[in-house]
């Protein structure tokens, strides 16, 4: 099976070879992975390594929605502030929480390492300019709660802001906060490399349209358009899809689709991952090494905020808001040039944070989505839990603060 088969593909594929997944699909496996993307990719890996008989089956391609189209950021922390964080899950989920993405960061660089993947990982920083005197005073205290808990952060001046942008900021600009560890990379070439480790360990990658999940007997019986698979235990990854394979889960995670751009490559102008609220559900920028900037958001301005879509698109209301941002914040940086526009399928929970538990009434099988457009810090760590997860039918500790039973899930 080629990859790209999308007229509107990303920046990130146009930027990553066309692949295969063509093993054959087998009647039975230890463990199956549903989904091709980021979580996926890593569960099937970490089972893999383990020597678990996994089956990854993805219907598309590698990386072909949310994990390839996105900003290519790789930060830790949670979804929105940690104070807000704290204030809807509570101290102890949201620590933990944050220490789920410092752990996925380590394991990262460990796993790049070893495996020799190559998909421009670089920690370059990332920050989050303030617009406003509310916005600003709010970093102050965001950042002095990350402080008490041990995790780094900083609030820059507008001069400090200044001298990681090489053109003049616009007067809206007040000042960021700022995290110096907080990553880059292309997110399709970093899922081909997990997967490709994954099979160097012996994982198949198989094609198909799974359409149900269902107990049998001491095990799961996953259904697609080319086969059944028998299993002792299955992983779903596919985010904004859970609902249409899980219908319990309709409810707690919802399709949302983001819209991305990007800009003909450039000289250096952005030292490292920004972001900013320019419409209300926010901004996010990076220059890649070759030039070329990613830049996603304005959501907000439609209608509906895209909210409910998984269909593939873009609308000329979102993108004109889009081209506006920078001219906004950086009057003076010229040149710009599209050179190409797509959307992605994100997926949105009530409380803005991830669920990694259980699927409701179907033993021995787990699920991970609603990743709220923040689920490449998750990857590694969680990737590794919903493995230990298959393999022992035990929910780990780890993931304890991601169950499906919390509260702020409920209407």
């Amino acid at each position: 099976m080629t990859s790209w088969k999308d007229p509107q593909i990303s920046y990130w594929h146009a930027g990553a070879p066309a692949t295969t997944i063509a093993d054959d699909l087998p009647a039975t496996a230890e463990v199956v992975v549903v989904g091709g993307g980021l979580i996926g990719s890593c569960t099937a890996y970490w089972l893999a390594v383990r020597g678990v008989k996994v089956v990854l089956i993805e219907q598309q391609a590698p990386a072909f929605g949310a994990t390839g189209r996105n900003g290519g950021f790789h930060v830790v922390g949670t979804g929105e502030s940690y104070p807000d964080t704290i204030a809807k899950l509570g101290h102890t989920a949201a620590k933990s929480i944050y220490d789920l993405t410092l752990q996925s960061r380590a394991l990262l660089r460990q796993v790049l390492a070893e495996e020799q993947i190559s998909c421009e990982y670089r920690e370059a920083g990332r920050m989050s300019l303030a617009l406003t005197e509310a916005e600003y005073a709010g970093m102050e205290r965001s950042i002095a709660a990350l402080h008490a808990d041990g995790f780094a952060g900083e609030r820059l001046d507008r001069a400090q802001v200044q001298e990681l942008i090489n053109t003049p900021l616009g007067p809206d600009i007040l000042g960021a906060a700022y995290a110096d560890e907080d990553g880059l990379l292309q997110p399709a070439q970093f899922v081909q490399g997990m997967q490709a480790a994954a099979k160097r360990h012996g994982a198949r990658l198989c094609a198909a349209t799974v359409t149900a999940v269902a107990s049998e007997g001491s095990g799961v019986r996953v259904t697609t358009d080319r086969g059944v698979v028998d299993a002792g235990a299955v992983v779903v990854a596919v985010n904004a899809w859970s609902g249409r394979l899980i219908p319990e889960l309709q409810s707690v995670i919802t399709p949302v689709r983001g819209q991305i751009l990007n800009f003909a490559p450039l000289p250096p102008v952005f030292r490292c991952g920004v972001g900013a609220s320019v419409t209300p559900t926010g901004e996010y920028w990076h220059q890649t090494p070759e030039g070329a900037i990613v830049l996603g958001g304005c959501r907000a301005i439609a209608p509906d905020g895209e909210v409910g879509l998984l269909a593939e698109g873009t609308t000329p209301e979102v993108q004109s808001a889009l081209d506006g941002v920078f001219p906004r914040l950086f009057p003076q940086l010229a040149g710009l040039q599209v050179a190409r526009r797509w959307s992605g399928p994100m997926a949105f929970t009530r409380d803005f944070n991830p669920i990694a538990d259980r699927v409701p009434g179907v033993q021995y099988a787990w699920v991970a989505g609603g990743f709220c457009g923040h689920g490449m810090p998750f990857g590694m760590r969680l990737g590794q839990l919903l493995a230990e997860a298959a393999t022992t039918d035990t929910a780990p500790q780890g993931m304890a603060a991601l169950s499906l039973g919390r509260a702020t899930l409920k209407p």
